[in-house]
């Protein structure tokens, strides 16, 4: 417990230590969050992706930056006690927008964060038509990174898209990089097979590795997180699953309404449920307790 009585998150690494591999589904918002605490989740990421989709209706093309992104993560974070991790894109510029970021992240309550090698416009992982910043920039950033943290204990993963700009082996090659400038992790968006993905994990035995399946039509095929941890990864980012089945419940729902049809039972939670959900027993409580007739 911290000083005002809430549960203190574990650190990363102690997760990475306890519970590999680190299942992480994205959040696009606060209700989820919750939820994903219900289920049982060890902890969660807030991808760009995801938010931008949920909270903007915009496309993952660089539209939106700290200043917009933290609000978003701000809400997320308040509604679960779980660590989450954080995409920070490319850390919105030079190493003193990067210093900005890891500070602002660090103290709204995260527990890990990653950022990638993407030259400004920035583009979701799985698009074509990524462009990257020399090597010695990314290292630049990390540095200011580690730098700029006031814990150590906030875990700072190094993101490389060089797959789908440059191949596989510029990917391993700025990974090796981006390791010995200090990064805590590391990220190597896009394998498009199962035979890279292992050279990937081979290549970097006992590193802390990130793998992205992005469900829907991403690059990466799927693989199960029992055999991605056997290859060697310990964080597993599902950035699109629940966005993506939410979105279809949203479009099912609008065409029943416009169709006239009653809700289903069957492909809804009641009204008790949700109440629960969003809190209300411990908010009828607080008022019942303070509460104050004039």
């Amino acid at each position: 417990m911290d000083s005002t009585g809430r549960a203190t998150r574990p650190t990363w690494k102690k997760l990475l230590a306890n519970h590999a591999p680190l299942l992480l589904p994205a959040a696009h918002d606060a209700l989820t969050a919750r939820i994903l605490e219900r289920a049982g989740f060890k902890a969660y990421q807030i991808g760009g992706f995801a938010l931008n989709g949920a909270r903007h209706a915009y496309p993952d093309l660089d539209l939106t930056h700290f200043g917009e992104e933290r609000h978003g993560f701000y809400d997320i974070i308040a509604a679960s006690s779980l660590p989450v991790m954080i995409d920070a894109d490319d850390g919105y510029g030079d190493v003193k927008n990067v210093t900005r970021t890891i500070r602002g992240y660090e103290a709204l309550g995260a527990s890990a964060l990653f950022f990638e090698d993407q030259q400004a416009p920035k583009r979701c992982g799985h698009l074509v038509g990524k462009h990257l910043v020399p090597v010695e920039v990314m290292e630049s950033k990390i540095r200011a990174a580690l730098s700029a943290r006031s814990d150590s204990d906030f875990f700072i993963i190094a993101r490389t898209d060089a797959i789908e700009a440059y191949g596989v082996d510029e990917a391993l090659y700025r990974g090796e990089r981006y390791l010995k400038a200090g990064a805590d992790g590391l990220f190597i968006e896009g394998p498009r097979s199962v035979e890279e993905i292992e050279r990937i994990g081979q290549n970097f035995k006992g590193a802390s590795l990130c793998v992205n399946i992005f469900e829907g039509g991403g690059r990466t095929p799927w693989v199960s997180p029992e055999e991605l941890h056997r290859m060697g990864f310990s964080m597993i980012l599902y950035p699109t699953t629940i966005l993506f089945s939410v979105t279809y419940a949203i479009e099912r729902a609008v065409m029943d309404l416009k169709a006239g049809k009653q809700l289903s039972s069957e492909n809804s939670v009641n009204f008790k449920t949700y109440e629960d959900i969003v809190g209300l027993p411990q908010w009828e409580e607080i008022e019942k307790k303070f509460h104050h007739e004039e």
